[in-house]
């Protein structure tokens, strides 16, 4: 840190952090509560693709990204971007809780509202709001929420509102006509902080991702990835099925986000036997899990494996020479 509390690296130079933009979103706002990345120097991409090429080429030093929505589900254009188009390694996760705010000009009313603009995901997830409330008004699109929010700073007309983060009407001058009105209150998004290298240290409470391609598309293919985590009692956190875009119909990969860290003996011995018996494996990273969560099956767990592997040389020093 320099004295002024921005993040260097040990050159001296400032850390950059390409984001999901513009300024006011909600990739921001998760960025913000990381003390780290909210001193480094943040650089607003248009895409996702842009701002993994962006890490990829050195032109930033970390790419934060969003991944997966507790509504929406997986964000398919980062996962596969991360699985099939980039070579780089995820670092951390971040998780933000989604309040969506109805977003107007200095004395707007909700009577007032004549039109809406935001994402379309952003307003599917408010849909029984607008429904209820503003059921005549149009709805426009935006390329994000903090666009939809600025499009609103500079109308003239007092019968346009955004559906946005809070965060915006504070960047964009505007006030809270209406706040937290998503249809589901859990709302929750998870981001991903991805660098060109560098593993972080196992905490104990770890994540790993990895994308492993069949060796053949036959009967029990998926059983067999499935019982190498299930064997060393390794919980899946997420687990689901993407097309390769190498092949045809039908030609599918699949990801797997795992408890546990790559230095962990456990986690190791499974991604090698995967390594062994399937087409190939990709390791997207191994990185601290978002929250505070007992391990205590794995610690159980691993303590049996070591107790074994120790019963088991005991065994092998007896072999004559």
């Amino acid at each position: 840190m320099s004295e002024h509390g921005e993040q260097v690296d040990q050159a001296g130079t400032r850390t950059r952090v390409g984001f999901f933009g513009p300024f006011g979103t909600f990739t921001q706002q998760a960025l913000q509560t990381q003390p780290d990345l909210a001193a480094a120097e943040q650089l607003p991409y248009r895409t996702v693709p842009d701002i993994l090429d962006a890490v990829q080429s050195g032109e930033v030093d970390l790419g934060f990204v969003p991944i997966e929505n507790s509504i929406e589900g997986m964000v398919n254009f980062t996962q596969d971007a991360l699985a099939f188009d980039h070579e780089l390694l995820i670092v951390r996760e971040v998780v933000l809780d989604i309040e969506h705010c109805l977003l107007a000009r200095p004395g707007t009313t909700l009577d007032n509202v004549k039109r809406v603009v935001s994402i379309p995901v952003a307003t599917a997830q408010c849909h029984r709001y607008l429904r209820e409330h503003l059921q005549d008004a149009d709805i426009l699109a935006a390329n994000s929420t903090a666009e939809a929010a600025q499009t609103v700073s500079e109308s003239a007309e007092h019968d346009l509102a955004a559906l946005a983060p809070r965060v915006a009407a504070e960047m964009y001058g505007l006030e809270v006509i209406a706040a937290d009105i998503a249809d589901h209150p859990e709302n929750q998004t998870r981001f991903l902080v991805v660098a060109r290298d560098g593993i972080p240290a196992p905490t104990g409470h770890d994540k790993t991702a990895l994308v492993i391609y069949q060796r053949a598309d036959e009967p029990g293919s998926l059983i067999a990835i499935l019982q190498e985590f299930a064997a060393r009692r390794i919980n899946l956190s997420n687990l689901f099925s993407r097309p390769t875009k190498a092949g045809g119909l039908g030609d599918y990969c699949f990801i797997v986000y795992a408890d546990g860290h790559v230095a962990d003996e456990l986690l190791a011995d499974t991604m090698r036997s995967l390594h062994a018996k399937q087409a190939r494996v990709k390791f997207l990273g191994s990185y601290p899990a978002f929250g505070e969560h007992a391990e205590a099956a794995r610690v159980e767990t691993g303590g049996r494996w070591a107790d074994a592997d120790a019963w088991l040389a005991a065994i092998r020093r007896q072999i004559a020479d």
